[in-house]
This record gives structure tokens, C-alpha cells and sequence, in this order.
């Protein structure tokens, strides 16, 4: 056998030599506020792996309110937070450094649900009702307090029973009270007893910035775009393939009837509560923030164009 020549020994070196390594993943932290079906996009994100495809592992951890959640981004514990924009809108006019980077709730995702017998027409149907609400501070109670207000009524008008968030099917069906203002799955888990929805939300207001992403001003570019690259194919899933945002919603609430959790995903599917991408309008922004003006708990808008980064947006979603 003739021995190689120099320059077939060296082709032959370079490809026998072992590989270079493949580039690591970007890494993040998300801080949700809470274990929620309403971020159901995130899930669907981690779970089908559609992070890993973006270029980026992320960790979730659960703050367990938004000041929290916010807390750790401003604190640099997490590079993203998930819970209500208003908590960062509030935190930004105190001088926060934080804004909005994608959208992941864009309806009023609250149901007004009554016994079946009671005699429902219209909102001043609620009056010198004893009502089951969460406890303030949270959306749902504002909504219903703002609805009040917008037919010439007030809190003093109903006896509002204000229980921790998540509990509110118990009295309700306890028989405490006929009426209740809720999130799901609770809606559905009443509904599964018989219950009736008289109001929604998402349909009275259409598009409403309900929960978003936050982060630092000074977010790494590259950790935020292949974040909500990821958070926007997940929505596109969830659209092309709803049976597969269903069972990624069984496998996180696996303590849940897995038929209630099928219908309240399907419920917020059709009534446009999970957005159809990662798009926060202004008009949505400005609605959802005009509830917290209403309520005393936000001075002012912010200015959207600093709120809301739209170039990491507008990356997310070119083509999609």
C-alpha cells in the first residue's frame, strides 16, 4: 500500500479530528406571577420545546403575586416577568426600568357566572346581589367594579365577597352567593355544576391587554428576541394544533378534571383571550390600562412607544 501524500494525509487529519462543539443555548429566567392557564402560550413554549428551537432554555419560576414576579426582573433575578402590564406601567412611572416585550393574554379574561335560576337581564340585575369576587388587588374585581360604574352603579349597590384568588367556585357553590365574577378554569369547573354564564369580558371588549411580558430596559437583545421568538411560534401552535395546547394544559394542571380543562381552553381559544401572536396594539394597551386610570391605580398612559419594545415584536412575527 503507497503511503498517503502529505496533502491527502492532512485531509485526511482535519476530518478525523473531533468536531467543534455546537454553540451553547442563550439561557433565561421567566418569573410568572402565577401558575395560570391564562399563560398557556408560555407553557406550550417550554413544553414543545419550541424555546430550545428559538436558541434559548428557560427556567419558569412562580413569584406567586406581580410585584413579585416584577421584582425579580427588576432585581436581575429573571430576565422576563409574566403578570398584568399594569404592574409595569406602574413601575416604570416611578422610574423602573422596564417595559413590555410580547403579549401573551389579549382579552378581559373574566366570566360573570350566576346560578341557573337566577333572573338575569342585565347588569342592574346585580343590584343588592351578594357577588363572589377575587381579592383586591386583581382584574377581575376591577373589571366588575368598572362595569358597576359604567351602568350607574357602585360597589355600595352589591355585597361583595372578596376570597383569595382560585377559591371562588367554593362559596359560589356553597350557595353563598348566585352570582360570581371569575377566571378559568374556575368558569368551567361552575359551569361543569350547572352554573351559567351570563357576561364575558372578552367579548364586551374585544382586544385588552391582559398579561405580557416584561422586562429590563437593558435586556440582553439577543435573549429577548429568541425569548419571544419562542413565545410566538408557541401561539402559532396553539392555533394550527389546538388539541396540542389542550394536552400541554392537562400535563400543567394534572389535579384538574382533564374535561374542564379542555373546555376552558377551548373557551379562551374561541373567545380570543390567547392572542394571535405576540402583537400588543396600542388600542389594546391603552384599553387594558384605562381600567387600572379608572380605579386610581395608574396615574397616567404610558407613552407606547417606549412601553412597548416593537422591534423585538416585529422580528417575531416577519412572515408569520
Amino acid at each position: 500500500m503507497k503511503p498517503l501524500r502529505p496533502a491527502l494525509l492532512a485531509a485526511f487529519l482535519a476530518c478525523a479530528s473531533p468536531l467543534p462543539a455546537l454553540a451553547a443555548n442563550l439561557k433565561a429566567t421567566v418569573s410568572q406571577a402565577f401558575q395560570s392557564m391564562l399563560y398557556l402560550p408560555l407553557y406550550v413554549a417550554m413544553d414543545e420545546g419550541l424555546f430550545e428551537k428559538a436558541g434559548i432554555d428557560v427556567t419558569k419560576e412562580t413569584a406567586g403575586a406581580p410585584s413579585v414576579a416584577l421584582s425579580a426582573v427588576i432585581s436581575k433575578s429573571a430576565q422576563f416577568s409574566i403578570h398584568g402590564p399594569e404592574w409595569t406601567a406602574v413601575a416604570a412611572s416611578k422610574g423602573a426600568p422596564v417595559n413590555v416585550v410580547a403579549n401573551v393574554v389579549n382579552g378581559a379574561a373574566v366570566w360573570i357566572a350566576t346560578a341557573p335560576d337566577f333572573p338575569w337581564t342585565d347588569v342592574k340585575s346585580l343590584k343588592g346581589q351578594t357577588i363572589v369576587t377575587g381579592l383586591m388587588p386583581t382584574t377581575s374585581t376591577s373589571l366588575f367594579l368598572k362595569l358597576l360604574k359604567e351602568n350607574g352603579m357602585s360597589k355600595d349597590d352589591v355585597t361583595l365577597t372578596q376570597v383569595a384568588l382560585g377559591t371562588e367556585p367554593g362559596p359560589f357553590l356553597a350557595g353563598q352567593a348566585k352570582v360570581a365574577v371569575m377566571y378559568e378554569p374556575g368558569l368551567d369547573q361552575v359551569v361543569a355544576k350547572g352554573m351559567k354564564v351570563v357576561l364575558g369580558f372578552p367579548e364586551k371588549y374585544g382586544p385588552y391587554a391582559f398579561s405580557a411580558v416584561s422586562a429590563r430596559r437593558d435586556v440582553d437583545p439577543a435573549v429577548a428576541q429568541a425569548f419571544v421568538n419562542g413565545m410566538q411560534a408557541a401561539i402559532r401552535l396553539m392555533h394550527a394544533e389546538p388539541a396540542k395546547a389542550v394536552a400541554v394544559a392537562k400535563k400543567q394542571f394534572p389535579t384538574l378534571d382533564p374535561a374542564v380543562v379542555e373546555a376552558a381552553v377551548k373557551r379562551m381559544m374561541n373567545e380570543k383571550v390567547y392572542p394571535d401572536s405576540v402583537d400588543i396594539t396600542q388600542e389594546a394597551m391603552t384599553l387594558g390600562l384605562d381600567t387600572q386610570i379608572a380605579l386610581g391605580n395608574l396615574a397616567a398612559q404610558p407613552d407606547y412607544a417606549t412601553f412597548v419594545r416593537r422591534d423585538f415584536i416585529t422580528k417575531a412575527t416577519a412572515g408569520n
